[in-house]
This record gives C-alpha cells, structure tokens and sequence, in this order.
C-alpha cells in the first residue's frame, strides 16, 4: 500500500475567522467542487459547525458517471487554525486530510494536506497514475479557483 502526499496552499484575503466559518461549514463543499462531480450530502450534521467525532455522507460521481459513496469523519478541531477528517468508508484504503489555517499580513495561508492509498496494490498505484491523482489535481485547481470567485481575489 503506497501512500501518497500532496499539499495545497492558498492566500486568501479575509480574516481567520471569515475563512474558518466558510470551510469548516460542510454545506459549502459543494460551491468548491467542480459541477460535473455532482457532489451532494447524503447524512450528517452540516447545519452545525464541525465538531471531532462528526460523521458525513456524500455522493459523488468522480469519474465517468460511476457513483461512489464517500462518508469521512472529523477527528480534531482547533478553531480557527485546525481540523482534520478521515475516510470512514469509501474508495480509498486510506484518506486523512489536514486543514490548516494561517493568519498572514493581509489575510489567511490555508494549506490543504492530503495522504491517501489506494486499494489493490499494483493495480491501485496504476489507477493512481493513471486517474486518481490527476482527478485530485482537478479538484483542488478548481478549488483555488473558485475560492479566488467567492472571495474575489
């Protein structure tokens, strides 16, 4: 099972507190993935802010039309600077995913921190290769992106 790291940063023009209530809000998750992955909720708790021990259920479609059901858990939160969440269930072996929050001279650092595994050893390292992190790459270049929109960078 190879593990694989990536790390996202991104400057953004609000205050702490701004960035923590937009992504610590699960609801938004779905403003900030690109629309052809038809991200949706399936079950948990996104009317109330993150809190360790939360669990959430999506659907999406990440790849031709085939829907993967995804539910993560948070485990730590350190408001305004930290939270962290976890595959529960899903098409990953392993996902653990950091969030952390900066403040910096005119604005916020966020730095996204990803480590996951595949399943199926060699051919889920050619999966990898071949799809996954690419997708990933997609995802988190739409992501930066978006937010530019949302906080008008």
């Amino acid at each position: 099972m190879a593990q694989h790291n990536l790390t996202y940063v991104q400057e953004i023009p609000v205050s702490i507190d701004a960035a923590w209530a937009f992504f610590s809000s699960p609801s938004n998750l779905a403003r900030i993935t690109p629309p052809e992955m038809m991200f949706s909720i399936t079950s948990g708790e996104v009317e109330q802010g993150i809190h360790p021990g939360m669990i959430i259920a999506y659907t999406l479609y990440p790849f031709m039309m085939i829907p993967v059901r995804w539910e993560t858990e948070i485990l730590t939160v350190r408001k305004p600077s930290f939270f962290e969440d976890i595959q529960k269930s899903g098409p990953y072996e392993y996902w653990h995913h950091q969030h952390h929050f900066r403040e910096i001279q005119n604005g916020v650092e966020m730095t996204d921190i990803l480590n996951y595994s595949l399943p199926m050893s060699f051919f889920g390292e050619l999966v990898n290769t071949l799809i996954v992190s690419r997708r990933l790459e997609e995802v988190f270049n739409y992501r930066k992106q978006k937010i530019e929109e949302i906080f008008k960078l």
